[in-house]
């Protein structure tokens, strides 16, 4: 008899823990919950954090993520309007804003990411083969690296094939194509981003072959440029280079003009105040510069020159 109480006690024990325990749940930051009843969803989800009851049993609590999660596809083979083959790589972050409707819809993320597999996949093809390649792989009419200011000149410009979207604006058109369809799935996205493009084999090689002659063109279009500023640089300089020069040579004659006028002056009041000494001077001037070392005058005892030499005594 006691065998079978002690039996029966932990019976109940064990019921009364597992009715506990199929009573309570909690809720974390990170997640949501939604209550099904023998496989059907109940009520709305659960999102705030903490302590919650449901019936033992009968009731399942199913957890979803609130947070951001990461969706990476597979690159896809996709022909571009001038028909150009690339491998195009995606990714996109999405999360689950009703989890009642994600539930009933795909279940599970693993059902959501083969639904993002179709939606995303299919916008990103439509885009990419509704556009040139080059809009794919440029984000704008320029080509100067990223983070440079200047712009690239109207005639090196023309050198380039112009784009009128940019890559940037491909992916917005792919994120605006694919969030018509994600929301059906309780399912919110976030971003799209082309990770990675190359391009196939066949086509590489005259990618790469028109790359560097667009860039060869432009060069020369700069170097066409450069050559016209220099020569532009340099005529004006001489220019201003031959005014400054006739400036000072007429500065230079003004001063010359002054200096001779004033010499002239000077002497001729010198020569005013005495003649004869006057002349004096300037004889010895001219002996100063006529006569030097080893020189050898033959002159005339008349001779004005010899004159102050014949009176020495």
């Amino acid at each position: 008899m006691k065998n079978i109480m002690n039996i029966f006690i932990g019976l109940v024990v064990v019921l009364a823990v597992a009715v506990i325990s199929g009573t309570f749940y909690t809720v974390s930051e990170k997640e949501q919950v939604v209550i099904t009843q023998f496989g059907k969803p109940i009520g709305k989800p659960v999102t705030k954090a903490g302590l919650h009851f449901k019936l033992p049993f009968v009731q399942n609590a199913q957890y979803f993520d609130k947070r951001l999660l990461e969706w990476d596809g597979d690159p896809n083979q996709i022909p571009t309007r001038d028909k150009r083959y690339i491998w195009v790589d995606v990714t996109a972050r999405w999360k689950i804003y009703d989890a009642l409707k994600f539930l009933q819809s795909v279940g599970s993320e693993r059902g959501a990411h083969a639904r993002l597999d179709d939606i995303i996949n299919s916008a990103t093809r439509d885009v990419i083969s509704s556009h040139p390649l080059v809009e794919t792989i440029r984000d704008s009419n320029r080509i100067l690296d990223a983070g440079t200011v200047e712009s690239v000149s109207p005639v090196a410009d023309e050198a380039l094939e112009r784009i009128t979207l940019g890559r940037n604006d491909i992916e917005s058109e792919i994120i605006a194509r694919a969030k018509e369809l994600a929301p059906q799935y309780g399912i919110d996205l976030i971003d799209v981003r082309i990770k990675r493009v190359n391009y196939v084999e066949e086509v590489r090689e005259k990618v790469y072959d028109r790359m560097i002659s667009e860039r060869k063109r432009a060069a020369e279009q700069y170097r066409s440029e450069g050559m016209g500023k220099s020569a532009e640089i340099k005529g004006r300089t001489e220019k201003e280079l031959k005014q400054i020069k006739s400036k000072a040579y007429r500065t230079a004659q003004g001063i010359r003009g002054r200096a001779d006028a004033e010499a002239i002056s000077v002497y001729a009041s010198s020569y005013s105040k005495d003649p004869d000494f006057y002349s004096f001077m300037r004889t010895l001037e001219t002996y100063a510069a006529t006569v030097g070392k080893g020189t050898t005058l033959i002159l005339t005892t008349d001779s004005d020159y010899y004159k102050y030499l014949k009176q020495r005594k």
